[in-house]
């Protein structure tokens, strides 16, 4: 009977023990739990805008495209100098070849200006309005037939006759001047009729200063 009693003493107490420890093993995990699952500090960090790539990219284009546009009007702005120069040298010649170029010719014995000749000085007119740092002289000739003095005359009479058609035009007198050479500027100096022709004219020369 007492060993009985003894054995359930230490039954007892063994259970006690197991008891006690399993719930101070519980604790002991608990408290563990609670330090591992605790919830870090929340910590608050600004963040540094970077620029999009995208509008780095847009910039980008945006200078190539300006810097392309440069490249191409600068060559363009000096074609465009350069030809103006040309027109610019070669007009001088231009006007030179229009108002010197082409003589007015005339019949035997007279000095009124054909229908056919006309049209070229109405262009010379418009030369000299376009140019009116310009004056011209007209230089009235003939053919050989006739006397010195009659065909001194009858040159006089033609380049007068061109210098009034040109003032009709609106072209003012001061910038005209006439004289007759008569029979003594024969450009052709064959005895016919087709060298006569060529030299019944009158020839327009640009004075210089």
């Amino acid at each position: 009977m007492k060993r009985n009693l003894i054995i359930l003493t230490l039954v007892v107490f063994a259970c006690s023990s197991i008891f006690l420890l399993s719930s101070c093993a519980k604790k002991q995990v608990v408290a563990e739990e609670e330090e591992v699952t605790a919830p870090p500090e929340e910590v608050v960090t600004v963040e540094e805008e970077e620029p999009s790539i995208e509008v780095e990219f847009a910039e980008e284009e945006e200078e190539i495209e300006v810097a392309e546009r440069v490249e191409i009007e600068e060559p363009e702005e000096v074609e465009v100098a350069e030809e103006r120069e040309v027109e610019e040298e070669a007009l001088p010649e231009i006007v030179d070849v229009r108002l010197e170029g082409e003589s007015v010719y005339f019949d035997f014995d007279k000095s009124f200006i054909k229908p056919e000749y006309r049209a070229t000085l109405s262009e010379k007119a418009s030369i000299l309005k376009d140019n009116s740092d310009i004056n011209i002289r007209i230089e009235g000739n003939c053919d050989e037939r006739g006397t010195n003095e009659y065909n001194i005359a009858l040159g006089e009479r033609r380049a007068n006759s061109a210098k009034n058609f040109l003032i009709s035009l609106g072209i003012s007198s001061d910038r005209i001047e006439t004289i007759s050479y008569g029979e003594e500027r024969p450009l052709f100096l064959g005895h016919d009729e087709d060298s006569w022709s060529r030299n019944r004219r009158d020839d327009f020369v640009i004075i210089t200063e």
